[in-house]
């Protein structure tokens, strides 16, 4: 009777184990297609020539309004920075809330990117959390061969972000918005307790399910320009 009772309950483990880690693995399926759709759109979309000097990725599909809360909004997505071997680090979950920032043509969700620029942006990425335009400086990115026409503004900045809402795409500005680690996220990607430092500082293996994800950060942007 002993057995069977452990037998059910290991079994019953594996159940939520493989369980826990469904919505990440999910969720990383969209920001694959988000990356894919939003970096590889040539003209329309964002500047090969800056996926190349980034240090650092973060993409968020989805961007909701919050209900019954006027100017808030919310996210879950990733974060991936180079691993200095011409690849890119396992993801790292984020959060990003709140913050002044609007949602094109009336859309009630936006898929999100940031590239983060410098060692400056990305030691703040590195953080538990942050605010953009507080602690971390951000600036609308440019468009397709708009980077050639940057402002000093975003020539300089930490990090710089795009949108897209109902097939619009444009830089965005995400003022006041706060990105901050996913701890629940983590947990369920690499089955323990992970923080976004560790993770992205090199110190975990990417799950299976992230490869896709990696191998579309490469194809856009296999190796940093200096």
């Amino acid at each position: 009777m002993q057995t069977f009772a452990t037998a059910t309950i290991l079994v019953a483990l594996g159940a939520f184990s493989a369980w826990a880690g469904k919505d990440e693995d999910d969720r990383l399926k969209e920001a694959t297609a988000t990356l894919s759709e939003m970096a590889g759109a040539g003209d329309k979309g964002i500047p090969t020539d800056l996926m190349n000097k980034a240090v650092c990725a973060v993409v968020v599909p989805g961007v909701k309004k919050a209900g019954f809360i006027v100017g808030a909004k919310y996210g879950r997505g990733f974060a991936s920075c180079r691993d200095g071997k011409g690849g890119w680090s396992a993801p790292a979950a984020m959060r990003i809330e709140g913050g002044s920032f609007g949602l094109q043509a009336g859309g009630a969700e936006s898929d999100v990117i940031v590239l983060v620029m410098n060692k400056r942006g990305m030691e703040k990425l590195l953080q538990d959390k942050f605010t953009l335009g507080g602690e971390g400086t951000a600036a609308i990115g440019p468009v397709g061969r708009d980077a050639e026409a940057m402002t000093d503004a975003q020539m300089h900045a930490e990090m710089l972000s795009w949108s897209r809402s109902r097939g619009a795409f444009a830089g965005i500005s995400l003022q006041g918005a706060t990105l901050r680690q996913d701890d629940d996220a983590n947990k369920g990607l690499y089955g323990k307790a992970s923080d976004n430092k560790s993770i992205l500082s090199g110190g975990a293996t990417a799950p299976a399910s992230a490869a896709p994800f990696l191998a579309e950060l490469k194809k856009f942007s296999p190796k940093k320009k200096s």
